[in-house]
């Protein structure tokens, strides 16, 4: 028996796609047969490249400029797909503003407002903005797909994470509203959460020793792919899936 997940032709958007796990989910949308388009905010020579690799000159894939802190430019990303190919089938919201590090020892009520409510808008509110502009067309077709990208921080918590978790639990009770919403006109939505993962980004930023703890702590021993995480997205995301919604799944090794 075969799975086909029935992505071929399908319209695909990947928010943040220009590195690390978006990367390598426009990627799997791809080698599946959809037509991918993937944002970017500062990697646009990697899009482009990353834009070559998956057929751009046969019209498979483009990238288009996307910055959550500037609201207009996610009208102009998705008016430019809409433009190309349609209205989008699948929307993989993987964009992210993660914010200034805190310093050691720094208190969660030293943080700015001018920081955190910045963050929480960005992340949160430009999120479910993306997702608005994708629901009309879905539901005129009958069929949608969208994964919100969320993080281990939701349930581990971090120290200086507070308000970057606070953003990406919201999506969890998003989705869990919007699967009743959109459920009856044949769109999924679902929430997946990766744990650490040996991202290009991870293993240059987070020092080994880190690594190893939170590896230590895992019960498969190892941390997930972002080839992992993003199969998990495509079959989400997929016909193959065909009534998982209201979800968040998670990629973690069990931790």
């Amino acid at each position: 028996m075969t799975v086909d997940l029935g992505l071929t032709d399908r319209v695909v958007l990947v928010t943040g796609a220009s590195a690390g796990i978006g990367r390598q989910t426009a990627r799997a949308f791809a080698a599946e047969g959809a037509r991918v388009a993937l944002t970017y905010r500062t990697g646009e020579d990697r899009a482009r490249a990353l834009v070559e690799e998956l057929g751009g000159a046969a019209d498979r894939a483009l990238a288009v400029p996307y910055d959550l802190a500037d609201p207009g430019s996610v009208d102009a990303a998705l008016a430019e797909v809409e433009r190309r190919w349609g209205a989008v089938h699948v929307l993989v919201a993987n964009a992210l503003r993660r914010g200034r590090r805190r310093p050691p020892g720094g208190r969660t009520e030293q943080v700015p407002a001018g920081e955190w409510q910045p963050l929480l808008r960005d992340n949160l509110e430009q999120t479910l903005r993306t997702v608005q502009l994708v629901l009309p067309g879905m539901r005129a077709r009958g069929w949608g797909r969208v994964a919100l990208l969320s993080s281990h921080l939701t349930r581990d918590g971090a120290p200086g994470q507070e308000f970057y978790a606070a953003g990406k639990a919201a999506l969890h009770g998003f989705a869990r509203s919007l699967a009743w919403d959109a459920g009856p006109d044949g769109v999924l939505v679902n929430v997946v959460s990766p744990g650490l993962t040996r991202t290009d980004g991870v293993l240059a930023d987070l020092p080994a020793e880190l690594r190893d703890r939170e590896t230590g702590r895992t019960p498969t021993g190892r941390l997930s792919t972002p080839d992992e995480v993003a199969r998990t997205i495509a079959f989400l995301c997929s016909a193959a899936n065909g009534n998982i919604t209201g979800s968040v799944v998670e990629v973690s090794g069990g931790r």
